[in-house]
């Protein structure tokens, strides 16, 4: 039986002494799309900045195309594979559109970055937003461009840390149809984090839910709608 890409076992995490984090495991299957959801707080994104070993202390078992990433720093974590779309953006304002999607292209394996216009083609809305300055951006704009840096790398595993959050009815499609694009194109695996449900459930295959820092439910996208108790107990505020 083949190894998940990304497997998470017995993880606990803390900001200082603040435990965050309680035994969670989890797997994403290589090619997937694994929708992360709860409530704001729970834990989501400290679970995403586990993954990529950034700004949280953690033990436990974060395991990735079968290697062992407990000892391994951040940017190597990125340059084998794992990208992460961070949900405050981190777009360089003094720099330019095109100059904040290349930056993506350091974090890439030797001579793998995508093409700046093969990812712009992914967005539409960006190609005549090149040259405009980070600084004025949307944030919605803001998020376009985020993705795209990440997409410039050619991630094997691409976290999404709420992608949606306050965008546009017009940029969350765009958002969507890129996620697709990814998977049937490059047959990237990717981790959304979402309290945006409908959206996440209609890209995904399987869901996770993590509720006050504790793994509540894994299975399929069809278990998951199967049980409308769920969305109630984990999901409705």
């Amino acid at each position: 039986m083949t190894e998940p890409l990304l497997t998470l076992s017995r993880v606990h995490a803390y900001y200082g002494s603040a435990h965050v984090l309680f035994d969670v495991a989890l797997e994403v299957e290589s090619g997937s799309l694994l929708a992360l959801v709860g409530r704001n707080g729970a834990g989501k994104t400290t679970t995403a900045r586990t993954i990529l070993g950034a700004g949280v202390r953690s033990k436990g078992s974060v395991r990735f195309d079968g290697a062992e990433l407990a000892h391994v720093p951040t940017p190597q974590r990125a340059r084998r594979g794992i990208q992460l779309v961070p949900d405050d953006r981190r777009i360089y304002a003094g720099l330019s559109v095109r100059e904040n999607i290349l930056l993506g292209r350091h974090a890439a394996p030797r001579d793998e970055a995508l093409p700046l216009q093969h990812v712009v083609s992914l967005f539409p809305l960006l190609a005549p937003l090149l040259e405009r300055g980070g600084g004025e951006l949307s944030g919605g704009e803001q998020q376009l461009v985020a993705v795209a840096r990440a997409l410039v790398a050619r991630p094997r595993l691409l976290i999404l840390d709420e992608p949606t959050e306050g965008l546009a009815p017009v940029i969350v499609e765009q958002v969507g149809n890129a996620i697709r694009l990814l998977r049937t194109e490059f047959g990237t695996t990717v981790l959304l984090i979402e309290q945006n449900a409908a959206f996440a459930l209609a890209l995904a295959d399987h869901v996770a839910v993590i509720d006050q820092g504790r793994v509540a439910f894994t299975g399929v996208r069809d278990a998951f709608l199967a049980d409308p108790g769920l969305t109630e107990r984990f999901l409705t505020i």
